[in-house]
């Protein structure tokens, strides 16, 4: 456990991306309180992931203020359900099986315009 020097202000730590326990360890280790409004069992909340804080990371604030942290992305935030998508694989040529050439047949040297050996 990191024991913050005794000053009056601190540096509020960066806890967008931690889960929530990792978020009470990182704040009461740099000497600020957190505060979640959508999670009212935040004391108990263990691995959910923190999606926004206020005031920003960096900002020097008093020691002991609250840090509010959601859980959940607010409306118009991009929680439209799309998760997390996984690439596609090229997509063949248009035109489906009307495409598709014929094997060639006999000597291969010859299709390809060498004539026989």
């Amino acid at each position: 456990m990191h024991i913050p020097p005794k000053t009056p202000e601190v540096r509020v730590p960066r806890l967008v991306g931690l889960m929530a326990m990792d978020a009470r360890r990182t704040a009461d280790a740099r000497g600020v309180f957190l505060a979640a409004p959508d999670r009212p069992d935040f004391h108990r909340t263990a691995v959910d992931y923190v999606v926004r804080q206020y005031p920003p990371p960096g900002v020097d604030v008093p020691r002991g203020a609250v840090v509010t942290v959601w859980f959940d992305l607010g409306e118009g935030e991009g929680g439209g359900g799309a998760g997390v998508r996984e690439p596609r694989p090229p997509r063949p040529p248009s035109g489906g099986m009307r495409r598709e050439l014929d094997e060639p047949g006999g000597d291969m040297y010859a299709v390809a315009g060498f004539g026989s050996c």
